[in-house]
């Protein structure tokens, strides 16, 4: 849902607030909010972004950035109650558990042991060291593990498709699993590796189809399903349902 407003903002370009894409803190709001001033916008609105754990707001083009911003405290009341609503965090915490590769594994400190991160045969990510820190161990293991084997996989799967890829790399798009430049590189959310394998795998096959067609047409339909070998479908409808689950983990809402 979104929180609008189509009343009247003098024009007023205040120093020191934050404005097309960069987040402010505010004391009197629960999350950052990012503002942006769009051409054809007629009204103000209010949105969540959980991904990034923020606010963005909406303004017509030659609005008033403090008037805006007083606008949005005034919502305060509707965004505790959409925070409410959303599911909880993932965090990276011992004592949870997170999807890996599709298999719910549980997150462990191990009191005196080493630092390094080990996925043991009880379905367990494992790893020493001090509390502070223990996380971000986590998510860099996991972050590893997602390039190379999205590397690795990248690779088979351009041989069979006869076409180069200039390079992989890992982020965290928030709208975006894969990506395909018309250089030849292909960029994916690491959150696959929290994935089945079938659904990373199919990710990896739609990017290396834009190898060939930089389009969604036939003839990349039919490439695509040629190089996943599976069924497409599924694996679209399987991404759809698991996705939300995964853009949770390592957070903490």
């Amino acid at each position: 849902m979104l929180a609008s407003w189509n009343g009247t903002l003098s024009t007023d370009r205040s120093k020191g607030i934050a404005t097309d894409g960069a987040a402010l803190d505010h004391p009197g709001l629960p999350w950052p909010i990012a503002i942006r001033h769009h051409p054809r916008a007629r009204r103000m609105r209010l949105r969540l972004d959980p991904d990034n754990r923020r606010l963005l707001l909406t303004c017509p083009p030659r609005s008033s950035r403090k008037a805006a911003i007083d606008w949005a405290v005034d919502q305060r009341p509707w965004v505790e109650s959409e925070l409410a609503k959303l599911p909880p965090g993932n965090p990276f915490a011992p004592g949870e558990h997170i999807p890996l590769e599709g298999v719910e594994v549980l997150l462990e400190r191990l009191p005196g042991q080493s630092r390094i991160v080990h996925h043991d045969d009880g379905n367990r990510l494992v790893c020493g060291g001090p509390p502070d820190g223990f996380g971000q161990r986590i998510e860099a293991w996991l972050k590893r593990r997602a390039r190379d084997l999205l590397s690795a996989e990248t690779a088979e799967i351009a041989r069979r498709a006869g076409v180069t890829v200039r390079g992989v790399s890992i982020g965290d798009a928030s709208s975006r699993w894969g990506s395909c430049s018309e250089s030849g590189a292909i960029r994916y959310n690491w959150r696959l590796i929290l994935a089945p394998p079938d659904v990373r795998r199919w990710v990896v096959a739609h990017e290396v189809a834009h190898r060939v067609h930089m389009n969604h047409g036939a003839a990349f339909k039919a490439l695509e399903a040629a190089l996943f070998d599976g069924d497409v479908d599924s694996a679209r409808s399987a991404l759809r349902l698991v996705g939300p689950r995964l853009k949770r983990v390592g957070r903490g809402l």
